[in-house]
């Protein structure tokens, strides 16, 4: 029961709270793991790409296992001086797991920029939150790509997370951030990274397999819960979660872009160097600010269904079991 409640407790205190910029972060310590270490495998291993690959690999272990070696730790250590202590732990972690409030919060931002400042300040609120160049981009393509953020960081911010905090506790919800952290950080197909990211980035594939594919359902029942076009975005999800690289990422966009009625993906720049993706969903007309507040209402909706359904399915499984 404890995870349980824990679960709860985290996931409401991120609708209220999102993450305040005072209280210390994992993913901000993460980071800086992934940076220390980056410098250490480097020097440590051949410039070679076998090499850099080798490099890649030991991150892509070291760090998830670390995190979970050292939050369970911590849990250990907590309960034996108070389970109550262990509780409060184990909820800030869960708090800290998720990004709901974060992410709505983010992309009304871009929103805000959109219909009341400059299109420079959009590009700006959307640069804080995509990892594309945006300095360039148009009005429909700010939107596109806070959209876009949206229904790909519902899964990595919330229903993958969400999915492993319930399987498996806070420290299994860390592992996670400390997977997607590492392919946000070095999963990149450019010259840097392309050998010694790829072991980050197919772990991140795997680790979020299952709940892209939950998240995408999910944001497709919140559709109709929100006034949005659930069978178009049943269709649309049905054709075009393929239409993307990473075999995760189309799964919840293509989700989006159905609901919504709108086109995203299409080629895109990244480091100064243009991507040719291909696009999802039908242009049946083009994007707008508006389009941000339908994508939110979506991306709450989802996540309390998200939430529902797997406190009842570990309700199920662990029935008559310590939770």
């Amino acid at each position: 029961m404890e995870i349980l409640l824990a679960a709860l407790g985290g996931f409401f205190l991120d609708l209220l709270l999102g993450d305040p910029a005072w209280m210390p972060h994992p993913v901000v310590g993460m980071g800086r793991c992934i940076v220390w270490l980056e410098s250490c495998l480097r020097a440590i291993f051949s410039k070679t790409p076998r090499g850099e690959r080798a490099a890649g690999t030991v991150l892509a272990a070291a760090l998830p296992l670390g995190t979970l070696a050292l939050s369970l730790g911590l849990l250990r250590l907590c309960r034996r001086i108070h389970p109550a202590l262990a509780f409060i732990l184990e909820t800030l972690w869960c708090w800290q797991s998720l990004a709901v409030r974060d992410l709505a919060s983010e992309s009304e931002n871009v929103r805000r920029a959109l219909t009341r400042g400059t299109l420079e300040e959009a590009r700006g609120a959307v640069g804080r939150i995509v990892g594309r160049d945006s300095a360039a981009l148009s009005r429909q393509g700010v939107v596109r790509a806070a959209v876009e953020t949206v229904a790909e960081n519902f899964c990595d911010g919330v229903a993958s997370p969400m999915a492993y905090m319930l399987l498996g506790g806070a420290p299994l919800a860390l592992c996670c951030k400390a997977v997607n952290t590492m392919d946000s950080m070095v999963g990149y197909r450019n010259q840097r990274y392309l050998h010694f990211g790829r072991s980050a980035a197919k772990l991140d594939d795997a680790v979020n397999f299952l709940p892209a594919r939950l998240a995408a359902l999910l944001l497709i029942l919140s559709a109709g819960l929100t006034g949005e076009n659930l069978p178009r975005a049943w269709r649309v999800w049905r054709r075009d979660r393929r239409c993307h690289a990473s075999p995760n990422s189309a799964q919840t966009e293509s989700a989006m872009a159905g609901a919504l009625g709108i086109q995203l993906g299409g080629p895109a720049s990244y480091f100064g160097q243009l991507h040719d993706k291909p696009t999802i969903g039908d242009p049946l007309r083009e994007p707008e600010p508006q389009d941000l507040l339908r994508a939110n209402r979506m991306l709450y909706a989802a996540s309390a269904l998200c939430l529902a359904l797997l406190c009842g399915l570990r309700m199920l499984l662990f029935k008559g079991v310590h939770l």
